[in-house]
């Protein structure tokens, strides 16, 4: 089974919903459920949710994210990974982290909506509606 990072954007579009982003998000997010892929991402990305949603959607907050993480397994960020992104080319601090991450887990694609961000990866990079035109 193929195994997915969902980076924190795509978790927005779908909590917000975000137009015109959170229908491939939120199908990306079906395939997940019904088992066809294995979605990860970091805790970072939860805790990055939860500061937007505070901000934007307070009321439905925590059960976006239940619902999100219900079918989003969380991977760990650790010393190596912070040192890794620290000493990266990545212009974004987050995103270093975030691409160590995936690469340390063996994720199969990045799923984002700003694949300008990635462009240090060595592991393929798409946006929801890019990916969902692979299938």
């Amino acid at each position: 089974m193929k195994k997915l990072f969902i980076d924190s954007d795509i978790m927005l579009d779908i909590s917000l919903m975000r137009e015109p982003f959170c229908l491939p998000a939120i199908n990306l997010i079906e395939l997940c459920y019904q088992s066809r892929f294995k979605a990860v991402t970091s805790s970072i990305a939860f805790v990055n949710n939860n500061y937007f949603l505070n901000k934007f959607a307070s009321s439905t907050r925590l059960n976006s994210l239940k619902r999100l993480r219900s079918v989003i397994s969380i991977i760990e960020v650790n010393e190596t990974i912070i040192d890794l992104a620290l000493n990266s080319d990545f212009v974004d601090f987050e995103d270093g982290v975030q691409f160590y991450t995936a690469k340390n887990a063996g994720v199969d694609f990045i799923i984002t909506r700003n694949i300008k961000d990635y462009k240090q990866a060595t592991i393929p990079v798409l946006t929801a509606e890019q990916f969902l035109r692979t299938l």
